[in-house]
């Protein structure tokens, strides 16, 4: 009964999520339903065949949501579907609060949770969902010590949205990088001065304790932490299941209402999405600037407004990303692959892995090479 009951509340969730997603996302929702995707608004193709990775782990990864008094419905729903146990996820989730029962969350919503907080001790990963009015009380002190003690265990904390308070209560982003949602940037910052909050990025990660923005943005977190734990291809095949962009360039700034009109915005996307599929070719700051049409001071000040990158900055990152990909999907050598993604050669590409990812080519295809 026990198992038929966390069965039946999980659909339910699932169900509340595609809902909230179709009315957030332009293009969700169209198609014919999938099979045993309970006739909701999701409508998503059928699923592709499993990812062919196996992950060297004797155990699944433990992922623990945990559900705070007001919790928004898309940010619990996200990692409890992008994690959710399947033969492509390697993961296991158990959705907790601080108590088992029921939960009062936010926008009519209320959650029936079997967990409490002896599910953040026994988790490997541990997502903090945003929740209304973070800004007036910090989460009851049970809470910010299990989140501690999960940390000192060795735990990855990572807050959606305006879960980043509840994280910010333990003291672990002291010091650190952190965002949140644009509406809530400044109360953060005010409530915990020892915070480096940046409004502009869609998630900062800190190695153990991760932030991100609003919660769409929680779609980029969870395959970030894909893209950390199983590589960019692994990350890119739960995209296409969830029928969201593998990689989202530009922060959040983009979607804070400014109180002049910005007429630039989708010029430079234009010119972003342009740039990625020209990779292997020469990509200049006079280049990009010539495709969006504007002069380089003004692309070299928007591009760091609206991505945290100068342009070639976010260039490089983009030719490494697509190297990582070749590294994992293909049996091109190094040089082969240097000159695809744009590098020139293999000793360029081995110098800039090793300065934004901190390891080489060849250990990087030893560490996430299919079938490993």
């Amino acid at each position: 009964m026990r198992a038929l009951s966390e069965c039946v509340a999980r659909q339910s969730l699932i169900l509340t999520v595609c809902q909230v997603y179709a009315n957030a996302v332009p293009g969700f929702g169209r198609g014919p339903p999938a099979r045993g995707c309970l006739r909701c608004f999701c409508r998503i193709p059928p699923a592709p065949a499993p990812y062919p990775f196996r992950v060297s782990s004797s155990r699944l990864q433990r992922v623990a949501v945990l559900v705070l008094e007001g919790a928004k419905p898309l940010d619990v729903g996200i990692p409890a579907q992008v994690f959710a146990t399947r033969a492509s996820m390697p993961y296991e989730v158990r959705v907790c609060g601080a108590a088992p029962g029921l939960v009062t969350g936010g926008d009519g919503l209320s959650y029936h949770v079997a967990h409490g907080l002896e599910a953040l001790a026994w988790a490997d990963v541990v997502f903090i969902p945003g929740y209304r009015h973070p800004d007036r009380d910090d989460p009851p002190q049970a809470v910010v010590d299990a989140l501690r003690a999960a940390h000192e265990r060795g735990a990855r904390l990572a807050a959606i949205s305006t879960g980043a308070f509840a994280l910010a209560a333990t003291g672990l982003l002291d010091g650190r990088r952190a965002t949140t949602h644009w509406h809530y940037t400044r109360a953060l910052a005010a409530r915990h001065p020892h915070v480096r909050v940046d409004e502009n990025v869609l998630f900062v990660d800190e190695g153990t304790v991760l932030t991100s923005a609003g919660a769409a943005s929680g779609i980029d977190l969870c395959l970030h932490v894909l893209r950390r734990d199983l590589g960019v291809a692994a990350s890119n095949h739960a995209a296409r299941r969830l029928v969201a962009a593998p990689y989202r360039s530009g922060g959040q700034a983009q979607y804070v209402p400014r109180s002049v009109p910005e007429p630039l915005g989708e010029r430079f996307a234009a010119t972003r999405e342009w740039a990625l599929h020209h990779l292997g070719e020469p990509l200049t700051l006079d280049t990009l600037a010539r495709h969006a049409a504007v002069s380089e001071r003004t692309l070299s000040r928007r591009f760091v407004e609206d991505t945290g990158y100068t342009p070639m900055q976010w260039v490089m990152r983009a030719r490494i990303d697509r190297a990582r990909e070749l590294l994992e999907r293909s049996e091109r050598g190094v040089e082969q692959i240097a000159g695809d993604v744009g590098l020139g050669t293999g000793a360029n590409l081995r110098l800039h892995f090793q300065q934004i990812l901190g390891t080489t080519p060849s250990e990087y295809r030893r560490t996430f090479t299919r079938g490993e």
